[in-house]
């Protein structure tokens, strides 16, 4: 289609590759805008955040000046700008995906929504992305218990919660752009990293790691934020036609990665890994009421109150 007629144009970025599963739904999400405004609405996804070497707040203050009108990310990455966003990946908090989507496709989204518009940032309802339960992989050894994370260096991604997480497990916590994570597996820089196993295959860490230990010890997913002054400058028309999208092809994609990410155990292993169920209950051993007590008063008694009422107590 020719574009030269768009009256909104914008840049979807994300830190996925292009065989990512989350690419291919960004594009068929907005070429369907595309389609459906006739043109006016003309929005370019870029994989690997269009190879802007920022750090993801840096790209998330330049969406918030508007220059930039999309990116997709974790929540705990903005917990800087909205400590409640944190929930996202605390550790051993949610049973399964319904806990997560009955939370944020609900009260906790609701409560993100307005926390992150006061930053100037609009966060898209139903716009949540699914990436899958974390599990930690090594190139020397299987991690069995939390004792074997002793003096580990394992990649983080940004994000306090993380650094908070594997230190109480007793590992070297290293925070390290995802981007990057491949070439310092390679050359031995770090011992581990964590991640879905959607993740560990599109990134092709099977070349340069040997074990996967399933600890599912976190949730992530990669919320769709928007400029709020862009947002705010589209016709009321316009936005209803871009949320009705963003549910259907997040939907399409959620469904998409659960079922990836059953599969990929096997495919792995085809391609060398060792997997290992990992004994979790020593895990949560070391985290006790203490970390999560810090927690709660991170992220703030209103948030923390509508976590419980979908997980369960948890203090």
């Amino acid at each position: 289609m020719n574009n030269h007629h768009a009256k909104w144009r914008g840049r979807q970025l994300h830190y996925q590759p292009e065989k990512s599963h989350v690419h291919p739904f960004l594009v068929k999400l907005w070429d369907a805008v595309r389609e459906e405004t006739d043109g006016q609405v003309d929005i370019e996804v870029l994989a690997d955040n269009g190879g802007l070497k920022l750090s993801h707040l840096e790209i998330v203050d330049q969406l918030a000046r508007g220059e930039i009108q999309f990116y997709a990310l974790m929540g705990s990455i903005m917990g800087p700008l909205v400590p409640a966003m944190n929930i996202q990946s605390l550790p051993f908090i949610f049973r399964n995906n319904e806990d997560v989507y009955g939370l944020m496709d609900g009260v906790l989204g609701d409560f993100f929504r307005l926390e992150l518009r006061a930053k100037g940032i609009y966060l898209l309802p139903f716009g949540l992305m699914e990436n899958g339960f974390r599990h930690i992989v090594t190139n020397n050894r299987p991690i069995h218990t939390a004792a074997d994370l002793e003096g580990l260096s394992i990649r983080i991604p940004e994000g306090a919660v993380f650094e908070d997480t594997f230190k109480a497990f007793g590992a070297n916590p290293v925070q390290l752009f995802v981007l990057e994570l491949y070439e310092a597996l390679r050359v031995g820089k770090l011992q581990a990293q964590e991640n879905p196993l959607a993740i560990i295959d599109s990134l092709k860490l099977h070349e340069v790691t040997k074990y996967i230990s399933m600890t599912s010890h976190m949730w992530s997913g990669f919320n769709i934020i928007g400029s709020l002054s862009f947002w705010d400058g589209l016709p009321e028309n316009i936005r209803q036609i871009i949320l009705r999208n963003v549910k259907k092809f997040v939907g399409m994609q959620r469904q998409y990665t659960i079922n990836l990410n059953h599969v990929l155990a096997e495919s792995l292993q085809q391609k060398g890994m060792i997997i290992n169920v990992a004994d979790t209950s020593s895990f949560r051993g070391h985290l006790g009421e203490s970390f999560y007590q810090k927690w709660k008063h991170e992220v703030g008694g209103q948030a923390w109150g509508l976590l419980e009422s979908q997980v369960g107590k948890l203090t």
